[in-house]
This record gives C-alpha cells, sequence and structure tokens, in this order.
C-alpha cells in the first residue's frame, strides 16, 4: 500500500514554518526565466512588484542570487557575495524592501547540492574553496566527484564537485548561511534546487535551522512512459516525490512533476488521464496536496531551455486546471508577462476567484467527468470548472459563470 500524506495530522512543532503549509493559502510566482540574467533583472522586477502583489500572489521564487560561475546562478562559488548577473547586491536589497512593502515574501533559490572550487587539491580537481568565504578542503566534497569526502547521498550532478552534507561542518556553515539569507539579507520563504542530489533529511535539517515561512523541493526525475506515450498509472512517480517530503520531515512542499507530466499530456484530447482508478486527481495533488506545489512549466522545462514544455495553445486550460484545484499553484513569468495582456488578466481573475471562493491546498474535490475532450469536477463547496472541447455545464439554478476562455469554463454558487 502505497504512503499517502495524512492532512489530518500536521507537523506544528514550529510556528513559524507550520503556519503557510496549515493555512494551504499560498499562491506563488515563478519570478524569472532561463534569459533573465541578460535584463537588468532585479530593476526590472522592482518595477513589477506592485502588479505581482495586486495579482494576489503570496511568494515569488527569485533565481539564484549569490555569485555564480554561470549566469543564471546554478554553478555558486562564493555564496556570501550577492553580486551576481542578475543585479549587484544594493539593487537586490531594493527589490526586497520593496516586496515587503507589498507583501509578497521573497523566495530565495538555494543551490547546496554542488559548489564549484576555486583552487585545485587532491588529485588535481578543482576541489577546495580557498580565498573565499566558507573556505572549504577537499572534505566537504564527496569522493564520487572527485573529494575526500563521503559518498553521496543521492544523484550526482556532473561536472561540478558535489557537495558531502555527510560532513559536519558543512552543514553548519550551511544552516549559518541559510539563517544569513533569512534574518540578515531579507529572504523569507526557500526553494531547494536538484534535491535528487543529497538526503531528505539534510533539507529537514536546513529549514529547522534557518525557520523559512514556506519551503519547496525540486524532486524531479522522470515519469513513466511506455512504447505508446504516458502510462496512466504515475503512482510510482508519485510516490518518490511523496517519500521525498517524508523525509524532509513533512516541513517542505516538493513541485508537483506528476501533475505537470499528466496535465500536459491530458489537455490534448486525453482528458480521462485526469481521474486516477480511486477517483482523485493522479498527481502528488490526489495524495498529499498541502504538500504539493502545481505548476505548468520553470525555467527548465520551459523558457528557452524547453526540456519539457506544457503545449502551448493550451496553458490556459492548464491554468484553469491548477488555479481551481487543492495543492498550492504557481504562475510561470512567461506566461504571465510575456505571452500577452490577456494571458495575464485570465491568469489573474483565475486567482481571484480562488481567493474569493477559498479555494486552498486541502479543498476537496469532486470529479465529475474524466472523458478525452472533456474534465469537470466541483472543488471546495462553491467552485465548479471543465476544461476540454466538450460543450458542458453544471446543472442547477445555484451556478454562476465566474469565467470562461479558450476550452475552459469556472462556475461558482
Amino acid at each position: 500500500m502505497s504512503y499517502r500524506g495524512n492532512d489530518s495530522n500536521e507537523n506544528s512543532q514550529q510556528t513559524d514554518i507550520g503556519a503557510a503549509l496549515r493555512n494551504g493559502r499560498e499562491i506563488l510566482f515563478q519570478a524569472f526565466n532561463w534569459e533573465s540574467h541578460k535584463h537588468d533583472w532585479w530593476r526590472n522586477l522592482e518595477r513589477k512588484v506592485p502588479d505581482i502583489g495586486r495579482s494576489g500572489f503570496t511568494s515569488a521564487w527569485l533565481p539564484p542570487a549569490t555569485h555564480s560561475f554561470a549566469p543564471e546562478g546554478y554553478l555558486p562559488q562564493n555564496l556570501y557575495s550577492l553580486n551576481s548577473k542578475y543585479g549587484s547586491e544594493h539593487l537586490l536589497k531594493g527589490l526586497l524592501q520593496k516586496m515587503k512593502q507589498h507583501k509578497v515574501r521573497p523566495m530565495a533559490d538555494i543551490v547546496i547540492n554542488h559548489r564549484v572550487g576555486t583552487t585545485q587539491g587532491h588529485g588535481g580537481t578543482y576541489n577546495r574553496y580557498d580565498g573565499i568565504s566558507l573556505s572549504w578542503d577537499e572534505h566537504a566534497v564527496t569522493s564520487c566527484t572527485g573529494g575526500l569526502g563521503n559518498r553521496s547521498t543521492g544523484d550526482n550532478f556532473h561536472g561540478v564537485p558535489n557537495i558531502d552534507h555527510t560532513q559536519l561542518f558543512v552543514r553548519k556553515d550551511i544552516t549559518a548561511w541559510l539563517q544569513w539569507l533569512r534574518n540578515n539579507v531579507g529572504f523569507q520563504d526557500f526553494r531547494f534546487d536538484f534535491a535528487r542530489g543529497y538526503s531528505a533529511k539534510y533539507v529537514k535539517e536546513y529549514i529547522e535551522g534557518a525557520k523559512p515561512i514556506f519551503s519547496v523541493g525540486e524532486y524531479w526525475d522522470s515519469c513513466n512512459y511506455n512504447g505508446h506515450g504516458l502510462d496512466y498509472n504515475q503512482d510510482s512517480h508519485r510516490q518518490r516525490i511523496i517519500n521525498w517530503i517524508d523525509g524532509a520531515g513533512q516541513l517542505s512542499t516538493a513541485f508537483d512533476f506528476t501533475t505537470k507530466g499528466i496535465l500536459q499530456e491530458a489537455v490534448k484530447g486525453q482528458l480521462w488521464r485526469l481521474r486516477d482508478p480511486q477517483g482523485k486527481p493522479p498527481g502528488v495533488i490526489g495524495w498529499w496536496p498541502s504538500r504539493a506545489v502545481t505548476f505548468l512549466d520553470n525555467h527548465d522545462t520551459g523558457s528557452t531551455q524547453a526540456h519539457w514544455p506544457f503545449p502551448s495553445n493550451h496553458i490556459m486550460e492548464g491554468y484553469a486546471y491548477i488555479l481551481t484545484h487543492p495543492g498550492i499553484p504557481s504562475v510561470f513569468y512567461d506566461h504571465f508577462y510575456d505571452w500577452g495582456d490577456s494571458i495575464h488578466d485570465q491568469i489573474v481573475k483565475l486567482i481571484d476567484i480562488r481567493k474569493h471562493q477559498d479555494i486552498h491546498s486541502r479543498s476537496s474535490i469532486k470529479i465529475l467527468e474524466a472523458q478525452p475532450n472533456l474534465y469537470s469536477a466541483i472543488i471546495g463547496e462553491r467552485v465548479c470548472m471543465k476544461i476540454g472541447d466538450s460543450s458542458w455545464c453544471p446543472t442547477g439554478r445555484e451556478w454562476t459563470m465566474a469565467t470562461c476562455g479558450h476550452r475552459y469554463a469556472i462556475w461558482h454558487k
């Protein structure tokens, strides 16, 4: 029997950490894409903060703000330097101040699976960190990536030294750095990059140490495919994400890659995929919605990398699904700001309905139809939605159309 998350037994040992999870009314915004470092990003975002706040987002995930070997920020080196290709420390602090004024929490992108060395050590590889803060030696690097530490507790990120989280001195330093980001710099939320690379128990320790208000982990592996495409049953995929959440002491959410994988196939005339054999949503939101962050695309899957993009002509069906359903929805910068005012305004309208009808991460869901070209469901007490080509509307006079668009419609009581 699969382990299901138990939402009736919430872990409330930290009022801070538990509050956002128990409340369940978060709406996230990914505030960058793969090309953002080319566009004076902290200044660009500061101009958009009032709109981000007005639109109803509670948290905005920023790209990695620390000094990095690669301009996108995912090959960090000097962790205490906040001068990056996105802008200077001064501009970053101005942005965080503006976000505070508009009650949008800044989410830091925490890249602690790997770190680029400054000098050559044991074996001639760049596995030492001399001359910068956190000046670790080769024992901070896993033995499988050229260091003198222990073997990795997860998957290797190839090509750069992977950090050995089994070392106490490493964990103490990382915790102190996270506390600095949280208490001195002003980041309130964390997103853990490449969470497959090290044991989830360390994420638990880091969250307990730095006490972010909200955390989300990127536990991304492949869905199950067969010769004809995506398997209908993705239980083993969502189970792996749930095991990670459990390993992190249930203190963090995780991106619902299962829902993304299924939803982007479903909208292409296979909407039957959106009901699992138990009659529930087929992603992590069907098993543990209060820990599932739903999304359509991010800087890896979409943007110019386009590793696994959502079909562009079905974007609004996708948002109609995640913004009316349980779980914690996240909206991608490109869709919100680069795809035209109409998409922006439709997304804002869906967020508005979610807030006013009080849909939250644990809202009940009753799936009514899941046919090739029609999916419909009632969420909570007062919202009904449908996506797909088929014409359909709920029976009963109490339902009023709240909004509609290409291949989607929402009603409320």
